[in-house]
């Protein structure tokens, strides 16, 4: 595994890991070490062992198993929620196995900002990891592309689906947003306003019914929903007036 170059001045993204397996939790150990920009500060291998190394260490973030003692059923999702509100501003990556989007929908329920879900079979790609690092640290979410690759194929939902109340140019803007664009991208796309494409972006938030949400929530739940609509976010929109 290849080390970042010597000499890269910045601060050092402090991380505590959650994993109740020895062999995983060392493994990632192992692989962060060689991120000079990361450093790991504290493991353990249940939830309450989290939590008290959270107040102790305060990390920048957590990478956390979904499963682990005490119950070994969703303690990593328990945990992001739970610190959302005791510690709003550290980032949360959940690591699991599972690529059942209600797991996804589960840990976005209490705000999407700061929270990655991460499927374990991409934590060998350290590249890959540390940037997931760096975006919720930043502020940012994560969603494993598998999970949005099964959104997407899932139909079941489309009929009664708040997406379909959108008219066309909503459509439009909330297709860019689900490619993770900003308002900005999608107004310099699109030849339109920032204004406008910020009116249309708080009349797509009204009509899916999150208001109440942050913004960077909103984003993603709305992206999301437009991905479980079975809508294909790579589309080459008509100019919009």
């Amino acid at each position: 595994m290849s080390r970042e170059p010597e000499g890269i001045v910045g601060a050092v993204t402090r991380v505590i890991l959650a994993e109740d397996s020895f062999i995983v939790r060392e493994g990632l150990r192992e692989l962060l070490a060689t991120r000079t920009a990361v450093e790991v500060v504290e493991v353990c291998r249940d939830l309450d062992a989290l939590f008290e190394a959270v107040d102790a260490e305060r990390p920048d973030v957590v990478i956390t198993d979904i499963r682990m003692p005490p119950t070994n059923t969703d303690e990593g999702i328990q945990a992001a929620v739970r610190l959302r509100d005791s510690h709003p501003h550290i980032g949360v990556v959940v690591l699991s196995q599972y690529s059942h989007p209600s797991y996804v929908l589960k840990l976005l329920e209490s705000g999407s900002d700061r929270r990655a879900y991460l499927l374990k079979e991409r934590v060998h790609d350290v590249l890959e990891l540390t940037s997931v690092i760096d975006a919720v640290q930043s502020g940012g979410s994560v969603i494993d592309p598998k999970i949005v690759e099964i959104l997407v194929s899932e139909k079941a939902r489309a009929v009664s689906s708040p997406v379909r109340e959108l008219n066309e140019r909503e459509h439009t803007v909330l297709a860019r947003i689900a490619q993770g664009k900003s308002n900005a991208a999608i107004a310099r796309e699109l030849g339109f306003s920032q204004r406008a494409v910020e009116k249309h972006t708080h009349s797509i938030f009204a009509k899916l019914e999150l208001g109440d949400a942050a913004e960077v929530s909103k984003r993603v739940t709305a992206a999301l929903l437009f991905l479980a609509d079975g809508q294909e976010p790579n589309v080459d929109g008509a100019e919009m007036g």
